[in-house]
């Protein structure tokens, strides 16, 4: 990679993959916020935080009862993330290594100068120019 903020060791996850920030092996030993969405207190991203535990048959009671407590103004945590990295099927930030399951530009409007395949840092200035040129 020749970029001037790349680092000189680079990992890239396979595709069924992503690296987690567990760095406890005992989840009775796992830090308040990894049960939440707290961005600025995870060293990274989680994208746990999109799931819920599948196997917790009191999940929504849970839920309505914390909103209920929020909405009666009172304060709570809402702890309902589970710890368990395996319910992320994929990985973050990888192209994928089919062409079909690229991202994709749509825009109304026709342009010579788009070529077929752009690069992520060259979206912001099709925007860009796509707005000021509207």
């Amino acid at each position: 990679m020749d970029h001037e903020r790349c680092g000189d060791l680079v990992v890239i996850a396979d595709k069924d993959s992503w690296f987690t920030y567990y760095f406890w092996l005992d989840d009775n030993k796992a830090p308040d916020y990894a049960r939440m969405v707290d961005i600025h207190k995870k060293p990274g991203y989680d994208p746990v935080e999109m799931l819920t535990d599948p196997k917790d048959k009191f999940l929504m009671p849970k839920v309505i009862w914390k909103l209920l407590k929020k909405k009666l103004g009172f304060r709570t945590v809402m702890d309902i993330i589970p710890l368990d990295a395996t319910l992320v099927k994929g990985s973050h930030g990888r192209m994928p290594e089919d062409s079909k399951d690229h991202p994709i530009l749509i825009t109304n409007k026709k342009s010579d100068s788009l070529k077929d395949n752009v690069l992520a840092t060259e979206v912001y200035g099709i925007i860009e120019n796509h707005l000021i040129n509207s």
